[in-house]
């Protein structure tokens, strides 16, 4: 197997597999602060990577991208159950509980964009060892991967965490028909990213990551 693939699985998987799980207990910590204590009673506000695998989108598409030398990274973990009724303000808690989980990949991804500008800030000769040319590496697999994960829960197809979103602005006549999409939304979010619909978001992000370096490097 080609060394920098090697490399890049061990880099990129882990960072992909605990962003997906981190985002998840983002969802349950929320939704405990907000009335449901379903998660946190089922132990799923937990960084234990087992209650959370979703064979398909944790283990099989992550690796399948990363041999494939994909040019965007996404995955997802066993959604944590997430009770409405139990909610205070159920309509207006599930957009919170939603942005729970994009929140976690945003504060991931502010977190590795510090720490990217103060290592690249060290005096050359300490920069450029093979060491913290790893570490580099990993801060910006963990940016590019959490800005993609939270931009992509935010398109508004229902299971995505924008459709949440969508569904607790809309009056519910309208939200309980939008919901219907659920059960075709997976089939139709695989169908887009094989089309390379979102291609054009993600590049523009990532060429937003590249401009935010180049500004403050």
């Amino acid at each position: 197997m080609d060394i920098s693939l090697i490399k890049e699985l061990i880099i990129i998987l882990p960072i992909l597999f605990f962003s997906v799980i981190l985002h998840e207990c983002g969802h349950g910590i929320v939704a405990n602060k907000c009335g449901d204590p379903t998660a946190r009673m089922l132990g799923r506000i937990t960084l234990n990577p087992i209650p959370h695998i979703d064979l398909f989108g944790t283990i099989i598409l992550p690796l399948i991208l990363v041999i494939t030398r994909s040019p965007i990274m996404l995955g997802w973990a066993k959604p944590v159950p997430v009770n409405p009724f139990n909610l205070r303000h159920p309509k207006r808690d599930m957009i919170w509980v939603s942005i729970g989980g994009v929140g976690v990949n945003i504060l991931l991804a502010f977190l590795g964009i510090i720490a990217l500008l103060i290592l690249i800030r060290l005096p050359n000769p300490l920069f450029q060892t093979p060491a913290i040319a790893v570490v580099v590496q990993f801060f910006e697999y963990l940016i590019q991967i959490n800005v993609i994960l939270a931009t992509f829960n935010l398109i508004p197809i229902p299971p995505l965490d924008g459709s949440r979103i969508v569904m607790g602005l809309l009056p519910m006549q309208y939200a309980e028909k939008y919901a219907k999409l659920e059960p075709f939304g997976i089939i139709i979010v695989i169908g887009l990213l094989w089309l390379h619909v979102f291609d054009p978001i993600f590049w523009l992000v990532s060429s937003l990551i590249s401009l935010i370096f180049r500004v403050f490097s």
